[in-house]
């Protein structure tokens, strides 16, 4: 990946990192004060597209969801398709250490979760919560550290997090999909064959890309699988070159037009819409309910033993090697930084809740943001105690 894109890439994760912590202390500020009565209104106003017996109504809050995190997802599925063909993931060298603690960072969370909640099935549909890492979070909080972090440490992170979007991805299709509609899922496919005759005839066009992914988008919405998912599937058929030139791709230039909206308007607009927690009322005692604390333990402790635990054994088995410029403590504080769940977190939270009902959504969310506040308060005290404090090049 060239270098330039890489730095363009951290820089706007990282100011969002912090509109979405902005975003989120606006929410609780509204749902705890006298504007609670609009901030709940807001996310309730009923919004409905028609056309012929076509219809799809929903509240304002699902159109973030299932709408606006859409794109979020195909800018998600955009990344991962470069990186495999032409970034960090396409090299088997640098991607083993990554992705084996992207591994742990996802089953040992998970398995907190289910020890905490195992005897209660409601509980477990949201066994998937403490698994995500929040990239542009997490990059917030690394960008307040300056220039002393290494490119390096940066890379590992966002490889991580690459990782467990893809892990998240596979998981929302296998276990937050239900009442499947047949009839939707034809003309899903009927849409996916297109996109795969235009993508080998070599059309370079957005245009018909992204007509093909609207019939997509709005056949997975009404066929059971969520919506999302098409914004996954629409970015593998975008063409990756043209005419061999990387820069002026239809890929490229998606990703280039998209991650300034989806990482300064869509996520922080997510997580006003989902952070809202009704504290009034509610103890700290709260927090120690199987479902909050697997959460927040998850998050916390889960995914710091499972991303630095997973990375020393890789290491001593010299399978893989520390990022360049980095230590075990700088390593150990990246490790706490990656349990930075929220806006993923929140997300598989409102899958869940559809699931099982909401109401675990305010358990949910409370374990979320603690666990998330706990991790980045360590990351960073971690980091910054053992970084040098001399600048490092990037």
């Amino acid at each position: 990946m060239p270098v330039n894109t890489i730095r363009e890439f951290l820089q706007k994760e990282s100011s969002s990192g912090l509109l979405i912590i902005g975003a989120a202390v606006f929410a609780m500020l509204a749902e705890n004060t006298l504007f609670k009565t609009f901030y709940d209104a807001l996310l309730g106003t009923p919004v409905g597209v028609r056309v012929g017996t076509l219809a799809i109504d929903k509240p304002l809050l699902l159109w973030i969801n299932d709408g606006l995190m859409a794109v979020f997802f195909f800018l998600v599925g955009l990344e991962i398709k470069r990186e495999l063909l032409d970034g960090e993931l396409s090299d088997p060298a640098r991607i083993v250490l990554p992705a084996v603690a992207a591994v742990g960072g996802m089953v040992v969370p998970a398995s907190i979760f289910v020890y905490f909640n195992h005897g209660d099935p409601q509980a477990m549909t949201g066994w998937a919560i403490p698994m995500a890492t929040d990239i542009a979070f997490a990059l917030g909080i690394l960008s307040l550290l300056g220039r002393r972090v290494p490119v390096s440490l940066k890379l590992f992170l966002l490889t991580l997090a690459i990782i467990d979007d893809l892990g998240a991805i596979i998981i929302i299709a296998l276990f937050y999909s239900s009442d499947i509609s047949i009839a939707s899922l034809v003309v899903s496919a009927v849409a996916l064959t297109v996109l795969f005759i235009i993508n080998r005839s070599g059309v370079t066009r957005i245009a018909p890309y992204m007509l093909l992914g609207l019939v997509l988008w709005v056949a997975v919405l009404k066929s059971g699988v969520h919506a999302t998912l098409a914004g996954v599937v629409l970015a593998f058929f975008i063409p990756l070159t043209r005419g061999g030139d990387y820069h002026n791709s239809p890929l490229h230039h998606l990703e280039h037009i998209l991650h300034p909206y989806v990482a300064l308007l869509i996520l922080p607009l997510f997580a006003f819409a989902n952070a809202g927690i009704p504290l009034v009322g509610l103890p700290l005692s709260y927090l120690l309910q199987p479902v909050p604390l697997g959460i927040m333990l998850g998050l916390y402790v889960g995914k710091l033993v499972g991303v630095f635990g997973f990375s020393w054994v890789t290491i001593m088995l010299r399978i893989g090697k520390l990022p360049e410029g980095s230590n075990w403590a700088c390593l150990f504080g990246v490790s706490a930084l990656c349990g930075v769940g929220f806006t993923m977190s929140l997300f598989i939270s409102s899958l869940a809740a559809e699931e099982a009902g909401t109401a675990l959504i305010t358990q949910h969310r409370a374990g979320i943001v603690s666990g998330t506040l706990l991790s980045a308060v360590t990351g960073y005290l971690v980091l910054r105690l053992f970084l040098r404090n001399k600048q490092i090049a990037e």
